[in-house]
Formats: structure tokens, sequence, C-alpha cells
């Protein structure tokens, strides 16, 4: 008997040592690939500085080289992203997944693909400012004829929230916009901004977290932040029909000049296609956030990578949450039943639009129809198969 239960313990510390080995050996499997690249919006953005901060400690912890790779265009960096497969990460404006997926602006031309939230970059804030010499005294100021707007085109949210979002809030149509005002064209974010102190355009959307927002700041005319009041509840509400990923808020950070100013949050994030290897995606956002008190100093906008500042994302986040965050958020007591319940839908919606919206391409192609947005039969196409999709929002009261 006594023989029996040694050979027995003997045989199942085999297997545990065994299963230890193979944990072991399952974990080993896992390799970072030789180059880590992260794509961003441009090298004036607060983007691109906060992720070559925290990038560089990564990078030296894990023993893997990390790349960032500044894109200012958004269309093009989400092309080379998705399309191209260039980076393993890209910094992207929750503004622009919607715009992708639902091939508003210049997506309406390219195919859609599933895309995962990987981790908070931040929660920009935004905001229309004029020169501090400016008569633009208000918000309301800007609703008569002869404004001269600032817009990037290679950047489709900012075009779409100057010339739909904020002649929304104002109570005007696009059309009136457009009518009445005069849009200067800027080739990048950085002229977008200095257009204003330069005195090539009255008004421009802008980030006061950006570094060029400082520069603005010291600007010797200074600058001035126009309001767009909370409790013009009317004026947000024609605003998030419009743009339904707008957050309404009072600012906290960025230029001293705008903080405390009421205005927009507009979320960035670093995604990943829905197939990158998820175990890449946990141990990225296993580091992230256990490493925040290491590189948080590297970048004020690194403040805002903190887990409570995602977790409050997540509270009204509308796209899905990668697997591998989702795993490591479920270890640390940071994902409930609820969240699963909502990124479920959020994934299902998604590859909703990603399909009508492909389908809508070959069905273009096949008949050989012009596939651009301004082509109002292709338009129609893409409008047949979408038409019954809702659209994505924040969970907003």
């Amino acid at each position: 008997m006594k023989r029996r239960c040694f050979t027995g313990a003997v045989v199942g510390f085999c297997i545990l040592v065994i299963m230890g080995f193979g944990s072991f050996a399952l974990a080993k499997e896992f390799k970072w690939p030789p180059l880590l690249k992260i794509a961003t919006t441009g090298t004036m953005s607060g983007n691109f500085a906060q992720t070559n901060g925290w990038g560089a400690k990564f990078g030296e912890a894990m023993g893997v080289q990390v790349r960032i790779i500044p894109e200012d265009s958004e269309v093009r960096r989400f092309i080379r992203f998705m399309e191209g497969r260039e980076f393993d990460l890209a910094v992207i404006g929750h503004a622009v997944t919607f715009d992708m997926l639902r091939g508003d602006i210049g997506f309406a031309e390219r195919r859609a693909y599933p895309l995962r939230t990987v981790w908070l970059a931040n929660d920009t804030p935004w905001a229309f400012v004029v020169r501090g010499d400016s008569k633009f005294k208000t918000i309301y100021d800007l609703k008569q004829k002869d404004v001269r707007m600032a817009i990037f085109a290679g950047n489709p949210p900012m075009v779409m929230f100057a010339q739909e979002a904020l002649p929304a809030f104002l109570g005007w149509t696009k059309e009136e916009a457009v009518k009445n005002w005069t849009f200067v064209p800027t080739s990048s974010y950085a002229e977008n901004c200095r257009s204003v102190t330069d005195g090539k355009a009255d008004v421009s959307w802008v980030s006061p977290a950006s570094a060029i927002a400082f520069e603005m700041e010291a600007h010797p005319a200074k600058i001035r932040w126009l309001e767009m009041p909370l409790k013009d509840k009317e004026g947000w509400k024609r605003t998030l029909k419009v743009r339904p990923t707008t957050v309404p808020s009072k600012l906290s950070f960025g230029a001293p000049s705008a903080i405390g100013v009421e205005a927009v949050t507009s979320t960035f994030l670093y995604w990943a296609p829905a197939d990158t290897d998820q175990e890449m995606i946990y141990q990225i956002t296993k580091w992230l956030h256990q490493n925040h008190d290491n590189y948080k100093e590297t970048h004020p906008l690194n403040k805002r990578m903190e887990i409570k500042h995602f977790r409050d994302y997540l509270n009204y986040q509308f796209f899905p949450v990668a697997d591998g965050t989702v795993r490591y958020l479920k270890e640390i007591g940071q994902w409930s039943a609820a969240d699963d319940k909502w990124n479920n839908e959020a994934i299902a919606l998604m590859d909703r639009w990603v399909k009508a919206r492909n389908a809508a391409l070959d069905e273009a192609k096949a008949k050989g129809v012009k596939i651009h947005r301004d082509n109002t039969e292709y338009m129609a196409i893409m409008e047949k198969h979408t038409k019954d999709i809702p659209t994505f929002r924040i969970k907003f009261d």
C-alpha cells in the first residue's frame, strides 16, 4: 500500500513538473518581432512625443527595438497601417476610426478593416482658437460672413468638425457655413495651427495638448480659446447628431490658457488589427499598466495612460477592445461581465460595417462604377449596403 502511494505521489509530482515546464515552454514560445513599429500623428503632435517617451523605456525594458513613425495624414496612416501592414500599432483618434468604418470623407474609396483598441493614448482636449487680438470674442461671434476658417485636409475629422459640427452648434447647416465662411486650406497640422497666429486664418480647430499650442500661446499677440458652453444643450444636441463620437467636456490639461475652457475631448487610442498576435497585445498592456510610474513623466500626455483614465474611457467606449487587453484587464479586476456584453456587441457592429462597406466596393467594381465619394452612383451603392446598420455612438447622457 505504501509503495502504491509512493508511486502515485511520484507520478503526480512528475505530472506537475511536466505541466510546469509545459507552461514555461508556452510562455517562452512568444517572441517579440525584430522591430516593433508604432505609427503616430505628425512630429509636432502630442501623440508623437508621448509615444517616443514610453516607447524608449519599453524597448529598453523588454529588449525590443521600437521605432516610432510619424504620419500626419490620417488617411495615409490608416492605409499604411491596415492595408500595407507597415505598423504593429497605430495611434488613431476614435473619430477617425468612426469615419473609416463608415466610409466618410477620405475613406470612401478605401476598404474597411476590423481593428481593436489596445490601450488609451490620451483623452485629447480640442477647442477653437483665435489670436488674442481677434475681434471674435465668443464662439457665437463666428456666426457671420467673412470668417476665415483654417482646415487641414489630411485629417478628415478636423475638417468635419470645422465644416459641419461647429456650424451645427451655431444653428447653421454645412451649406450655410460654406456660403458665409472662407475655408483656408493648410498642408499640415502645424500649419493649420500657425495659420491663426500668422494671420492667415481667423480661427482654427486645435488641440491644446499639442506642442504647437504652447508655441502659439507664446506668440506676442497671445491666443484665446472660444468656449462651446456646456449649458447650450440645444447646440450640443445638434453637434452630437453630426459627430456622435464627440465628448463635451471642460478641458483639464494642455496649454495653460485652455484649462477650464468648455469644449471637446477626443480620445486617441493605440490600435491593432483584429488578427494581431494577442499574446503580444497582452504583454504590451501588462507593461503599460505595471510600469506607468516609470514612464508617466516622459511627457505630460503619458499621465493620461493611467489605468483609471482608460477605465473611464471604457465606460463610454463604443469600439471593440483587443482580446489580449481584455485578458489582462480581467486579471486586474478592471473588466466585468457587462463589459463582455457591450464589447461583443461592438465586435458584431464593427463586423457588420466592414462587411457592408466592402460589399459596396465589390459591387461598384463589378458594375464598373467609379469609386469616388463625389460619384453619386457609387455613394448610392454604399448607402444601399449600410443604411440599416446602426451608427457608432458614445455611451454618453
